[in-house]
C-alpha cells in the first residue's frame, strides 16, 4: 500500500496546485502597461529555463516520479542528470516559469502569487527533505553537495 492521500503530503500538492492555477490566471488577467521588450525577454528565457528543468527532471526521475512530496515506498535517490547539479529541479522549473509568465504579461498580481508559490515551494522542498533524509542514507551528504534550486547559488 501505498499510503493515504494526506500521508504523502496531498494537502502540500493542492496548495501548490491553486498558487500555480493563481499565477497562470493572473497572468492575463493583471496585464498591466509597464510592459517593455526587456521584461518579454527575460520572462521568456525564464520560461525556456523553467521548461528545460522541468522536462531534464521528469527524464532523470523516471519512475520514482510523483506528485507527493513522500518518496515512493520503492524509490531510490536521483543523483545524476540535472539532480547533480539540483535536488529539486521540478519546484525550481515551476519558480522559473512563474517568474517569467508573470514578466512576459507584465502582470503585478501574477508576480504576487509568484512569490507567494516561491516561498511555498521552498517551504514543501525542505519538508520533503526530511522525508527523504529518513527514506535514503545518503541523502544529506547529496543535500551538503547540491544546491536546492539554482546552481551554485541555492
Amino acid at each position: 500500500m501505498r499510503g493515504s492521500f494526506i500521508s504523502r503530503g496531498g494537502w502540500w500538492v493542492l496548495i501548490q496546485s491553486v498558487l500555480m492555477l493563481a499565477v497562470l490566471t493572473l497572468g492575463p488577467l493583471g496585464k498591466s502597461e509597464w510592459s517593455n521588450r526587456a521584461a518579454f525577454l527575460a520572462g521568456s528565457i525564464l520560461i525556456v529555463c523553467g521548461a528545460y528543468l522541468g522536462i531534464a527532471g521528469k527524464i532523470a526521475l523516471g519512475r520514482n516520479r510523483t506528485i507527493f512530496p513522500r518518496p515512493l515506498p520503492d524509490s531510490e535517490l536521483i543523483q545524476d542528470g540535472i539532480y547533480r547539479r539540483v535536488r529539486h529541479p521540478l519546484y525550481a522549473s515551476l519558480m522559473f516559469l512563474g517568474a517569467g509568465w508573470a514578466l512576459v504579461w507584465a502582470s503585478v498580481p501574477a508576480a504576487f502569487a509568484e512569490v507567494a508559490m516561491v516561498v511555498f515551494l521552498d517551504r514543501k522542498a525542505r519538508h520533503e527533505e526530511a522525508w527523504l533524509a529518513a527514506t535514503f542514507e545518503h541523502y544529506r551528504e547529496y543535500a551538503a553537495r547540491v544546491r536546492r534550486f539554482v546552481p551554485g547559488i541555492y
